[in-house]
């Protein structure tokens, strides 16, 4: 294994110091030879800190090789991975919270643990910690149970090979809800609350020696610090400094309008460093105008030295970490088994009491798949699939219908489903044994929250003034069907295609539903 060198504090540059208070982005297979070199001439200079590399391109494996053969100092290499690395992948994060299990928690953490290590990486950003009502990238809203599956999670990716990173600290509800990468969100949420709920799992995860990173959230938090979000608040991070945190603080993409749109390129570089942030990540192709940037705030006396020393500190602490973690080692049988399940072992249902989870699997039902918007319906048959991730295929959902209900009929529709839609799927929904619906949500960044459509609201509504739907599938947040009227079953599923397939096979009966929801809401 290939001998690296600690850096020391005292026999750093200036230009050193910057740089390693820098992650540059290096992933894409659309980056010129040019951008690449920049970054490798700054690892040959010991003067960067972090690459993020994020996974699911072509190249990146082949990028953190470069990496590793350019570096000979323990330079952090980090991505994410809420939906886990390379083959191991289940739904939104809330795959994990709807298990109910730290056996499930730890095999995924361990999973990605050690995928992510093979593939070079020795830090991940996970878990989530956000205890966000309602969001399917939030473990629940339970902070004891978020705690200890976070707990869980982070020791198997311990024992995988990486160091911890939670986010988005720190947590807290919003009271308007913003997607952060369009504008900037706020919450009420004071100091002494954030210590008794949100905060919670990141004391925990420290205090069991779990806890090596965070990442800092671009919301205001209105009655700590009403000047700036807590990415770039100085009264936010001490919060958890107080706590007796000593690990590094890296901040979300600075490159959201929650943070361009108001404080720009240079000022938001240097206030993040003075706030506390260890780590700034700009995550844009720009690398090397992010960096004169940062030079540019640097010259003009924006910049705390103070800061930017201590920032220095923690990131040289967490590269050295990285040295005792462990190098071999891989997943168990039982272990492998055990994340394969994650994605069915999720699935659960609400229904009216006598009911049972399934309808007769040779009926004449109707099933009705809503699809989404950019998709091309065409005579029943989706040409084009363009969801994210792949994780939701109508052409794989009427498959497995087939399967399971030989004598079933279907129509595709839209979320905003057309009037010609509309029309059709009331009519030939006519005279079935059972009607079957089947929605979903899903978080975009830069789409706002989710709801479902006032079109598809009033196709659901209009039916069920006849009591005539049986059961609703939905994959995604289930606030959004509060405002539907009553409906005897439903079925919730997560956003994988092995959790999309598990939903029907619970209503066939060959499958029992053994998820538990993390959410509290209530269905009309």
């Amino acid at each position: 294994m290939k001998k690296l060198t600690e850096l020391k504090f005292e026999e750093l540059t200036l230009e050193q110091k910057l740089g390693l208070t820098m992650t540059m982005n290096l992933h894409g297979t659309w980056r010129t030879e040019e951008e690449m070199e920049y970054v490798y001439d700054l690892i040959r200079k010991r003067a960067l800190g972090c690459v993020w590399v994020q996974q699911g391109y072509s190249n990146t494996v082949e990028v953190i090789k470069k990496v590793r053969e350019i570096a000979d100092y323990p330079i952090l290499i980090m991505t994410d991975a809420e939906s886990g690395v390379g083959e191991y992948l289940v739904g939104k994060h809330n795959a994990i919270g709807t298990t109910g299990s730290t056996k499930h928690a730890y095999a995924f953490g361990k999973a990605v643990g050690v995928t992510a290590r093979k593939m070079g990486y020795n830090v991940v950003c996970d878990p989530v910690v956000d205890m966000n009502d309602g969001s399917m990238r939030s473990m629940g809203t339970d902070k004891v149970k978020v705690a200890e599956l976070a707990m869980s999670m982070a020791k198997g990716m311990h024992d995988g090979g990486v160091l911890t990173v939670a986010k988005h600290y720190p947590g807290g509800t919003p009271n308007i809800k913003v997607d952060a990468h369009m504008a900037e969100s706020t919450s009420l949420s004071t100091k002494e609350e954030l210590l008794d709920y949100a905060l919670y799992p990141y004391i925990k995860l420290w205090e069991a020696g779990l806890l090596d990173g965070l990442m800092t959230k671009h919301c205001r938090f209105i009655n700590i610090d009403n000047d700036y979000p807590a990415s770039l608040s100085k009264k936010v991070i001490d919060i958890i400094r107080e706590q007796g945190y000593e690990g590094f603080a890296i901040t979300d993409a600075l490159c959201m309008m929650g943070i361009r749109a108001k404080f720009g390129d240079v000022e938001s570089k240097a206030l993040a460093v003075n706030a506390g942030n260890d780590l700034l990540l700009p995550y844009v192709r720009e690398n090397e105008d992010m960096l004169n940037q940062y030079k540019e705030a640097y010259e003009k006396g924006m910049i705390n030295d103070e800061a930017l020393d201590a920032a220095v500190r923690r990131v040289l602490a967490a590269q050295h970490k990285t040295l005792s973690l462990p190098t071999e080692g891989d997943l168990t049988e039982d272990e492998i088994n055990t994340f394969n399940s994650i994605n069915k072992d999720g699935v659960y249902v609400r229904k009216d009491e006598g009911l049972c989870d399934s309808i007769s699997k040779d009926g004449k039902h109707f099933f009705i798949i809503a699809a989404k918007q950019e998709a091309v319906v065409k005579d029943g048959k989706v040409d084009v699939d363009t969801f994210s991730n792949g994780w939701h295929k109508p052409e794989r959902i009427v498959a497995k219908i087939k399967e399971l209900f030989p004598n079933a009929n279907y129509q595709i529709i839209h979320e905003f489903p057309s009037q010609n839609e509309m029309m059709t799927v009331l009519s030939n929904s006519l005279g079935c044994d059972q009607l079957v619906v089947m929605t979903f949500t899903e978080a975009l960044a830069y789409t706002g929250p989710e709801y479902l459509t006032h079109r598809m609201v009033n196709l659901i509504s209009a039916m069920q003034l006849t009591n005539r739907i049986s059961t609703l599938i939905h994959f995604g947040n289930p606030h959004v069907l509060e405002e539907l009227p009553h409906i005897p079953r439903v079925i919730f599923g997560g956003h994988a295609t092995d959790s999309v397939d598990a939903t029907l096979e619970v209503l066939a009966g060959d499958y029992s539903a053994n998820g538990v929801p993390t959410y509290e809401f209530k269905l009309q």
